[in-house]
């Protein structure tokens, strides 16, 4: 039997009830998408995924996107490899939606936790929905007409000021010129308005002055991280998140450190720009 446990008022919930090492039958496959677009990211427990069972449930959902300024698995480029020890520590400190300096930034993204510390290393995810309806009437119709710009440099600004970093990632450097997307987004599926700009990728809002942009970009960055818009998971081995990247924001606690966190990830593609 199919369940959710919703973790919190606004986001979040622990699924029951689905194997993820074995193949997903059209019936599991349709509650998995119907919870998703409810509770926005979903939470896993147990599930000791293969890389070749992790990229099948990706693909239930979307082609898998590439992302070449990480190592991936040797045989899947799809499958991300995110770890940190004493000798790589963390660079991502910041909320954030992920790839929102592409065009087309992903559907979502479906993490399996391989190598946990024994304590520590819990990642905080937001709802940009519950934001934006925790907005004025107001300030929701003025950050309507908006739209702000977004930049893989921007975001990867530690990694490019590294020796040798320039060189590294020149090629996404290239590949990702800055993009523009609306400051509110429609979600395409469910409907739902929600804020649609993160501290790591956006640059500024187009048309206003400096000052302004920074003052609005502040406030919203401030506002979309109250605490009744959030949730909290504390991983352990084989535990497994899928969230919806259109309507959501996540941020890794670096609490861990030096100890060593191994996670492995992929982003799942979408063929249409936000609006």
């Amino acid at each position: 039997m199919f369940k959710v446990e919703p973790l919190t008022g606004a986001i979040g919930g622990v699924v029951r009830g689905v194997d993820l090492c074995r193949p997903i039958d059209e019936a599991a496959r349709e509650f998995l998408q119907t919870a998703l677009l409810e509770h926005e990211v979903l939470f896993f427990r147990d599930q000791p995924m293969s890389p070749q069972s992790h990229v099948a449930f990706a693909n239930l959902f979307g082609q898998p996107q590439l992302h070449e300024a990480y190592d991936h698995v040797n045989g899947y480029p799809q499958l991300t490899i995110l770890e940190n020890d004493r000798d790589r520590p963390s660079k991502i400190e910041l909320w954030h939606t992920d790839m929102t300096f592409r065009p087309c930034p992903p559907i979502g993204s479906i993490l399996h936790a391989v190598m946990i510390p024994e304590k520590g290393g819990d990642t905080l995810f937001a709802s940009m929905s519950a934001a934006y309806e925790g907005l004025s009437a107001k300030m929701q119709s003025l950050l309507s007409g908006l739209t702000a710009i977004h930049d893989f440099s921007y975001g990867f600004r530690e990694s490019l000021d590294e020796p040798g970093g320039a060189e590294r990632l020149a090629d996404m450097v290239a590949a990702n010129p800055s993009v523009e997307h609306p400051v509110i987004r429609t979600h395409p599926v469910s409907g739902k308005k929600s804020i649609f700009v993160n501290a790591l990728f956006t640059v500024r809002i187009k048309g206003l002055q400096p000052k302004e942009s920074r003052a609005l970009l502040d406030f919203l960055y401030s506002h979309v991280t109250t605490p009744e818009y959030t949730c909290r998971f504390n991983w352990r081995p084989n535990s497994v998140a899928f969230w919806d990247n259109r309507i959501t924001q996540h941020k890794p606690v670096n609490d861990y450190w030096p100890a060593h966190r191994k996670m492995q990830r992929i982003t799942i593609d979408d063929g249409r720009p936000p609006v």
